[in-house]
């Protein structure tokens, strides 16, 4: 089990703290984390789906893309992307426009109200998350802040590695 007492006392200390028992324990915070985030999203003005809103923060991100490289950034056929870059643009969110080097390829661009939009859910997103952070106490606010880099820093490498052996 991992103690977070005090200064140097969140060491492992039992089988409890394997990556599969902490795996478990993550996988149930994360299911409250995504309850929390659709909850939160939902209060926005405009109601989008999560397949809507992971678009649009795609094309916040990435500016330009095409319909080919969004269905591959969302995991999706083209067909459905291109069903979904409708909505959005029937919405006003997205636009989309000639590139302008390749006659035959669209870019997908997010508008001021697809801007708003996000920003707005970003807003709601963080205010009900710092609302579950308050019950906790400082120290494991810090506890789970390092945590969560430590975790993000061992994806990262992991994807590295994956990726060099791919390039092999």
């Amino acid at each position: 089990m991992t103690y977070l007492d005090g200064p140097g006392e969140d060491q492992a200390k039992g089988p409890g703290d394997g990556p599969e028992a902490v795996a478990l324990e993550i996988a149930g915070a994360v299911e409250k984390l995504s309850d929390l985030w659709s909850v939160a999203a939902q209060g926005a003005a405009l109601r989008l789906s999560p397949h809507q809103l992971r678009a649009l923060r795609a094309l916040e991100v990435t500016p330009g893309l095409n319909l080919t490289a969004l269905a591959e950034r969302l995991d999706i056929g083209l067909p459905t992307a291109s069903r979904l870059c409708d909505r959005l643009e029937a919405a006003g969110m997205l636009e989309r426009a000639s590139h302008p080097h390749k006659r035959r390829e669209v870019q997908l661009s997010l508008t001021a109200p697809g801007r708003h939009v996000l920003s707005d859910v970003t807003g709601r997103r963080v205010q009900a998350l710092a609302f579950a952070l308050r019950g906790m106490e400082p120290a494991e606010r810090v506890a789970l802040s390092r945590g969560l880099k430590a975790l993000r820093r061992a994806q990262d490498s992991q994807l590295s590695r994956s990726e060099d052996r791919d390039r092999r």
